[in-house]
């Protein structure tokens, strides 16, 4: 039986998460350490496991079929490779940063500026759109030294949480794009496995719909189980189950993880009570 070949960030958390999505899509991958290519014993799946800026060429040449792989790096040396799903997790943002102390007003500050930046592609087709033409030092590695040692004025990288800019006496200036993990797919991906990615596309839907999910269960007197199922958006309508004591009724449901807090508040307010709430792993529309 043909395997469908993905290819996945050879460390770091790009590489763990894809991992845990993979395990929660119930697909065993059997590791090795230090192991650049693995199989799943449950699964018609080989991974390799490859350098993130290397993917894009192996993607576009036919030499693993899918992969998941940062979406800032498809932006860079991919734009002609289609993206099957958006995955949720790795986000971030590409942005500029320049010394705490530098005085900046505007984009026009930077136009003929040494900027340092692992991603020269991104950079020049945003400035284009400001008629911004900076100086790139194209750097590979720990491009936020670089103002510090004189090299650059300001620096072009990928942005999670911004410690790493604070650390270096760095402020971020110019947010260019964000970015999130991505299912990426070959064009020269085959009939065959294209079958195989429809299966795996099923089970990360299901996943990814799970985790932006919780489950809940709640009490209410029968008085108002009305006026509670209409703050409940649910999958296509709650659950209302009887209680053994009379004039009670369990209400069951599934709402987004994003609005829960809002949501249960509403539910306490109009008289629901014992509210549980259940993770949940996955979901099958």
């Amino acid at each position: 039986m043909e395997k469908i070949k993905i290819a996945v960030q050879k460390s770091g958390r790009l590489n763990e998460d894809s991992l845990k999505l993979l395990k929660d899509c119930g697909i065993s991958i059997d590791n090795g350490k230090d192991q650049l290519k693995a199989f799943s014993s449950n699964f018609p799946m080989e991974v390799l496991y490859l350098r993130n800026g290397d993917i894009p060429q192996y993607l576009r040449d036919g030499v693993v079929d899918i992969a998941i792989i940062g979406e800032n790096v498809l932006i860079e040396k991919g734009t002609d490779i289609d993206i099957a799903e958006k995955l949720g997790f790795s986000n971030c943002r590409v942005s500029i940063a320049v010394p705490k102390d530098a005085e900046y007003k505007s984009i026009q500050d930077l136009d003929g500026m040494r900027i340092a930046t692992s991603y020269p592609n991104t950079v020049n087709e945003y400035f284009k759109k400001f008629n911004v033409k900076p100086d790139i030092h194209l750097i590979n590695g720990s491009v936020e030294i670089a103002p510090n040692i004189g090299l650059a004025d300001a620096i072009c990288d990928i942005v999670s949480s911004g410690s790493t800019l604070f650390k270096n006496n760095l402020k971020e200036v110019e947010k260019m794009l964000t970015s999130e993990a991505v299912l990426a797919v070959s064009p020269k991906i085959s009939k065959e496995k294209k079958e195989i990615l429809d299966k795996l596309q099923f089970r990360i839907q299901a996943v990814l719909k799970g985790r932006k999910s919780k489950y809940i269960l709640m009490n209410a007197p029968n008085n108002k189980v009305e006026s509670i199922i209409k703050l409940l958006p649910g999958m296509r309508s709650p659950t209302v189950l009887p209680l053994a004591e009379e004039g009670w009724s369990s209400i069951h449901t599934v709402i987004e993880k994003n609005s829960f807090w809002e949501v249960i508040d509403e539910l306490k307010a109009s008289g629901a009570e014992g509210l549980l709430v259940v993770p949940i792993e996955k979901m099958v529309m």
